[in-house]
């Protein structure tokens, strides 16, 4: 009967003993197997002890066959804690709706803050968060990623040149740079236009300038196609002779040269690519440090390949974030496939390879005319091929007039 910590999670209760020699009384519910500790000594016909609420019907048994009269003196615990919440229920209750309530705001968005920017292009940056579903009002945890949302925005809005996204608690701050348009030439600036490449001229149309070339000329880069000197000498045609003959002007024209370029590509006989089937599983948790509580989606996909994205959203109390965080992870089944190309299938898929390769560093303005192979072979399971493109393209670069030329 030594004095012990009292537990906190079950319940216990401290009773007042009051008779002759109560002493013998706990010694006898002792003996009967209840737990007893903290005796005190109250009185020389009192005492006080604590006992488990669970013995207290064995103590009630004690106590009908003997004279001592038992007293409640205290009851704590986690049950008794329990049923005085339960009497204060609606105390509780607008507590835990109170706790939902501000829960519930903390992880809503309340604000985009666009900077860098002019207004008609932060109202198109507006407009674009729109379609992408990002608002005030929204849950934190349906935002894209911060990159996923740069991307989207450059893509879109073409006058962007760079975006950084940062969330800050419930703010979406968004700070953005505006391509800057740098003319290479000052406007009305008087120039020359020369070849930027090797090439035969197919078609010239000079709007404004005297020609130096002709239809079929063959032309090196730096060679002049069109000149704003319009000090004209005998055969030479001057489109602008009339306007000031002395003064030399902004030359303008379009003049298009079929050029060649020499690529090399590889293709390999026996290629893999992996496919995406279709079949998806979303599974959600809660993490904890280390550790993530599944609520949603327990079973794990039966399948043989997969790729998964994983997204994770800090859940935030107020202004704090919360050392807990809502994870969700998007599971895609997958199949891989292998197959052996034929020479000549590889061949074809590399011309083209080496047109949208061309396509692609050329733009969208040039014309490829015909693909020929000037050498192959098959080497390691691959096949080698130079190829020879002829293109027609714009080769026009502007050029300041000095003082002199």
């Amino acid at each position: 009967m030594k004095k012990e910590n009292s537990p906190t999670i079950r319940a216990y209760i401290t009773v007042r003993i009051k008779g002759a020699r109560p002493e013998l009384f706990l010694q006898k519910c002792a003996s009967g197997g209840i737990s007893i500790w903290d005796v005190k000594k109250i009185e020389d016909d009192c005492c006080q002890a604590t006992i488990m609420l669970k013995d207290l019907g064995a103590l009630r048994k004690i106590r009908r066959n003997s004279l001592y009269k038992v007293s409640f003196v205290d009851r704590k615990g986690f049950p008794f804690f329990l049923s005085r919440l339960c009497k204060k229920r609606f105390l509780v209750i607008g507590i835990l709706i109170g706790f939902l309530f501000f829960f519930v705001l903390s992880n809503l968005l309340w604000s985009v803050k666009i900077t860098g920017v002019p207004k008609e292009i932060e109202e198109k940056i507006e407009t674009e968060l729109e379609a992408f579903g990002i608002h005030p009002g929204v849950w934190l945890f349906s935002l894209a990623t911060p990159t996923d949302i740069q991307r989207q925005l450059l893509n879109e809005v073409p006058e962007l040149l760079w975006t950084g996204v940062n969330l800050q608690g419930t703010s979406l701050h968004l700070e953005a740079v505006e391509k800057t348009i740098v003319e290479e030439l000052p406007p009305g600036e008087p120039r020359n236009l020369v070849a930027t490449k090797k090439g035969v001229i197919t078609n010239m149309y000079v709007s404004k300038g005297r020609a130096m070339v002709s239809v079929n000329d063959y032309v090196v880069p730096g060679k002049v196609l069109v000149s704003g000197n319009l000090n004209t000498e005998e055969g030479e045609n001057n489109t602008d002779a009339e306007e000031n003959p002395g003064q030399p002007i902004a030359a303008e024209a379009e003049v298009i040269a079929n050029t060649w370029y020499e690529v090399h590509v590889s293709i390999p006989l026996l290629y893999q690519a992996e496919e995406i089937t279709g079949e998806q599983k979303k599974k959600h948790y809660l993490r904890f440090g280390d550790v993530q509580l599944p609520f949603w989606g327990f079973k794990d996909p039966d399948f043989i390949y997969s790729q998964e994205e994983r997204r994770e959203q800090p859940i935030h109390f107020l202004k704090w974030e919360l050392p807990i965080s809502y994870v969700s992870k998007e599971i895609s089944e997958t199949e891989k496939i292998e197959e052996q190309r034929s020479k000549e299938e590889a061949i074809e898929a590399g011309i083209q390879q080496a047109v949208t390769q061309l396509e692609n560093e050329l733009g969208p303005e040039a014309v490829i005319l015909s693909e020929k192979i000037l050498h192959e072979h098959t080497e390691h399971g691959k096949v080698e091929l130079v190829l020879y493109l002829s293109v027609e393209e714009n080769i026009v670069k502007e050029e300041l007039i000095t003082q002199g030329d």
